[in-house]
């Protein structure tokens, strides 16, 4: 890029995983400071939305937009910095596929209002007081976001230029993405980078098992003592390894513990939840329906299990929505 670009950082609807993420780039993050001019991260500097606003279009070079869209202020924000940017990119899982918060998707808002505010357990007395939309302050009347019905990722509301997955993206491979961007040899637009293009299993050394290898037992990764050497599956437990792309070094299976799914799904799958009931079902032993039913009781949360991260980038999102409802 010529002169020294401009990058910005933003944090909707996420836990802030992504931000640490860059913090922890620690000493790289001077370098990095060095290289580009920081012009909007409002989780670490002093930025306020109307200096993003004042700017002219395509005046940022690089933005990385970490969170899910939730609300009306991240939808705003979402807009408001693709128009000002040349290159936004989703970073994180929750830009990425909805994250977390996408299992909101589950259920309605009023549901979720219900729970949080009028039933949930309290050490106060303010069950039942629900957030309003304006209050009037005696600085003037103040004015929340709006609660989104569907919760959307990045792309379901911009334009997306590149997705960095991961919850979060671990730090070397976000320095190595800045360290592409910044020799202009980024991919074609649309692609996912700083991850590979194979599946966490194809990387893995765990042991397999023997051939045919199949499954007479579901288990929770709490209610076994876990092999470290040997593959999750051939000891009963879930794990998404099959059905995600790899790129993350592998860090929970490195703690033997089966992979969550969070760099989503690999080239070619379309819904990373309906792979991983493909590929678990080929490995029960059993063709007794009632078997069946038994074994899959061992599947507690089988949404929950296989759509962690990408509930609302799926097919079951667009089947209770539509594509473009809510």
């Amino acid at each position: 890029m010529a002169g020294k670009p401009k990058l910005a950082f933003y944090w909707a609807a996420s836990c802030g995983g992504c931000e640490i993420t860059i913090t922890e780039l620690g000493m790289r993050l001077i370098d990095v400071g060095d290289l580009v001019d920081i012009v909007f991260w409002p989780a670490a500097m002093d930025f306020k939305y109307d200096d993003v606003a004042a700017m002219k279009d395509k005046e940022i070079d690089i933005c990385f937009y970490n969170g899910a869209i939730r609300n009306s202020e991240n939808e705003h924000v979402a807009k408001m910095l693709r128009a000002k940017s040349k290159l936004l990119v989703a970073f994180g899982s929750c830009s990425h596929l909805g994250g977390i918060p996408g299992l909101a998707n589950l259920f309605d808002v009023e549901t979720m209002l219900q729970r949080v505010f009028d039933t949930a357990p309290t050490l106060d007395e303010s069950r039942g007081t629900r957030p309003q939309m304006k209050n009037k302050m005696p600085e003037g009347e103040i004015e929340i976001p709006k609660l989104y019905e569907r919760v959307r990722t990045l792309a379901q509301t911009v334009e997306v230029d590149y997705f960095l997955p991961g919850c979060p993206p671990v730090v070397d491979q976000v320095w190595n993405v800045f360290q592409t961007i910044l020799a202009g040899k980024l991919p074609a637009k649309g692609s996912v980078i700083g991850a590979a293009e194979k599946t966490n299993c194809d990387v893995c050394t765990r042991k397999k098992g023997a051939s045919g290898m199949r499954i007479k037992e579901f288990k929770r990764p709490h209610q076994v003592q876990l092999d470290p050497e040997m593959c999750f599956l051939t000891q009963g437990v879930v794990c998404l390894g099959p059905v995600t792309r790899a790129g993350c070094g592998l860090p929970c299976l490195n703690g033997n513990m089966p992979c969550r799914g969070c760099y989503g799904p690999p080239e070619g799958v379309v819904d990373q939840g309906s792979k991983l009931v493909s590929a678990v079902a080929s490995l029960v032993d059993t063709d007794d329906p009632k078997v069946l039913e038994k074994i899959l009781e061992g599947i507690v949360d089988p949404v929950g299990l296989g759509y962690r991260f990408g509930l609302a980038a799926s097919i079951l999102s667009d089947l209770k929505y539509g594509k473009k409802g809510a």
